[in-house]
């Protein structure tokens, strides 16, 4: 069941966001700037409205997705800062002492409820409307020039996105401690899906085994990020099969995958 108005709980607590939370932080400065009832407008008619217990408000949900979105963060460790992260909790319009969500609702909404391929194309639009509501955008000139937009579908395999993050999370833990260099499995000779998942997971494996080194921020937030990608669905990050996408090249030593975009302002 869906309420319309995303409420926070009456706390005592709360002048503690004044104190912590100044007023220059982006957080803050976001939330002031931005009315997010465009998200309910929009993602409303996927939930239902009358029935079942109360879900969290899509409008909160997507504050999450926008925080790890900005700040890079897995599921797990995004949901484990907003639990201590006073601007997080801020930005998220929860009372000092309300709880967080469980990370799989993160996951749930994002696979989900924002899907959709016309759901970045909306977001695009709003930040636009915006600009032009707070005058950021004021000219009436139209001003033609181009971009590089990348293709929705990645032109990396699964594989390779596999390999950099399992690359990351070794240069994490050798950062610790190189002697782990010996500890780590065998790259895998073939080039699938299935073989560098293998690989992976035996080098998680490797590293969870050794609990001192899971106590490092770095290394567990590496760890985590590698878990939800082999955990995740692995459709997103198939090769293309846009037949209109190519490769181009915005010089000799530097492509991009996608489109050549002109914009008119």
């Amino acid at each position: 069941m869906l309420e319309r108005q995303m409420t926070m709980n009456v706390s005592g607590y709360s002048n503690l966001y004044d104190l912590i939370v100044p007023e220059d932080h982006f957080l803050r400065q976001i939330n002031g700037l931005m009315d997010f009832t465009f998200i309910y407008e929009n993602l409303k008619d996927k939930y239902c409205h009358d029935n079942g217990r109360n879900a969290v408000h899509p409008i909160r949900m997507f504050k999450y997705l926008f925080l790890k979105t900005t700040y890079q963060l897995s599921d797990k460790d995004l949901v484990a800062r907003a639990r201590v992260d006073m601007s997080f909790k801020y930005f998220l319009e929860l009372a000092p002492e309300d709880d967080v969500i469980d990370s799989s609702t993160l996951a749930h909404f994002r696979k989900q409820r924002v899907n959709d391929d016309d759901f970045l194309d909306f977001l695009i639009d709003k930040t636009v409307q915006v600009a032009y509501e707070n005058k950021v955008l004021q000219s009436s000139t139209l001003i033609v020039d181009s971009t590089h937009t990348k293709s929705k579908y990645n032109h990396v395999t699964p594989q390779e996105v596999l390999r950099s993050r399992s690359k990351n999370l070794r240069k994490a833990v050798y950062a610790h401690d190189e002697s782990m260099k010996k500890k780590m499995p065998s790259k895998p000779k073939e080039d699938t899906v299935e073989a560098e998942i293998e690989y992976t997971q035996k080098v998680m494996e490797v590293v969870e085994s050794q609990s001192s080194l899971s106590s490092y921020p770095k290394v567990q937030e590496s760890l985590n990020l590698l878990k939800e990608t082999v955990e995740d669905d692995l459709e997103h990050l198939q090769l293309s099969q846009d037949p209109d996408a190519k490769v181009g090249h915005k010089s000799a030593d530097s492509s991009f995958f996608g489109y050549k975009t002109h914009l008119g302002m």
